[in-house]
C-alpha cells in the first residue's frame, strides 16, 4: 500500500532544499566552470524532457494510467518541455514560458503539491523532478543563461496561456480530463481555493496570471529602463 503523501513531510521538505542546492551549483557552474555548467544544464534539461515518458511508465506500473494523466498537457508538462528546450538551446520563447509558466504556475504545485504517494513510490519521483527541475529551469535560466524576458513578454505570454486554455478546454471536453485545472480545482490545498467556485475561478485565474505575469516581468522592464552609461 503505497505512502500517502504529506505537504512538508521530511520527503517534501527534503526535495524542496535538494531543488535550492541545484539552483546554487548551477549559479556556481556558470560562475566558474563553464563546461561543467553546460553538462549539468542538458543534464537537467533531459531530465524535463523524459518527465512526461517517466510519468507515463510510472502510473502504467501503478496500475492508474488514464486519459487524464497520459498527455503532456498539463501546465507544468508545458513549462518542463519549454524548460528543456531552453536548457539545451537558449531558445528564448522557450525560457519565457518557463520562466513564466514554471513561478507563476509550477512553483505553487511545488510548495503545495497535488500529488497522493510519498517516497519511494516512483510517482513522487516523476513528480518532484518535474515541478522542482522546472522551478530551477526557470531561475537559472534567466539569470545565469542570461535569457531574460524580451519586451512585450507579458502580452505574450497571455497569449501563449489562452492558447493552452483553448486547447486544453476542448481535450477536457472531448476526454472528460482535467487539464489546466479548468472543469474543478486540485485535490490538495492550494491558491485556487481562495479563487471562488467554478466557473468563477477561471477568471480569477486569468487575472491573478496576468498580476503575476506582471510582477516577474517587472525586474526586467525596471532593468531596460536604466539608461546606458556613457563613456
Amino acid at each position: 500500500m503505497p505512502v500517502p503523501f504529506q505537504a512538508f513531510s521530511p520527503s517534501h521538505q527534503m526535495v524542496l532544499w535538494f531543488a535550492l542546492f541545484v539552483l546554487i551549483l548551477l549559479a556556481v557552474a556558470r560562475w566558474k566552470f563553464t563546461s561543467l555548467a553546460i553538462w549539468l544544464e542538458r543534464l537537467l534539461g533531459t531530465g524535463l524532457l523524459l518527465t512526461w515518458p517517466m510519468a507515463l511508465l510510472s502510473h502504467w506500473q501503478a496500475g492508474d494510467l488514464e486519459w487524464a494523466n497520459a498527455l503532456p498537457y498539463h501546465f507544468c508538462d508545458v513549462a518542463a518541455i519549454s524548460g528543456g528546450i531552453a536548457l539545451w538551446s537558449r531558445h528564448r520563447l522557450a525560457a519565457e514560458i518557463v520562466y513564466f509558466f514554471g513561478l507563476a504556475g509550477t512553483l505553487q504545485g511545488l510548495i503545495t503539491p497535488n500529488l497522493k504517494v510519498d517516497f519511494p513510490d516512483p510517482r513522487f519521483f516523476a513528480f518532484f523532478l518535474l515541478h522542482a527541475g522546472v522551478v530551477v529551469a526557470a531561475m537559472h535560466v534567466v539569470t545565469s543563461m542570461r535569457c531574460p524576458p524580451r519586451r512585450g513578454a507579458v502580452l505574450r505570454m497571455f497569449g501563449v496561456t489562452m492558447t493552452y486554455a483553448f486547447t486544453a478546454a476542448i481535450l477536457n471536453k472531448l476526454l472528460s480530463t482535467n487539464y489546466g485545472f479548468l472543469c474543478h480545482k486540485p485535490e490538495q490545498a492550494s491558491l485556487m481555493d481562495s479563487l471562488g467556485p467554478w466557473p468563477w475561478y477561471i477568471g480569477s485565474m486569468i487575472l491573478l496570471c496576468m498580476t503575476l505575469y506582471s510582477l516577474l516581468y517587472l525586474p526586467f522592464f525596471i532593468a531596460n529602463k536604466r539608461p546606458s552609461k556613457g563613456l
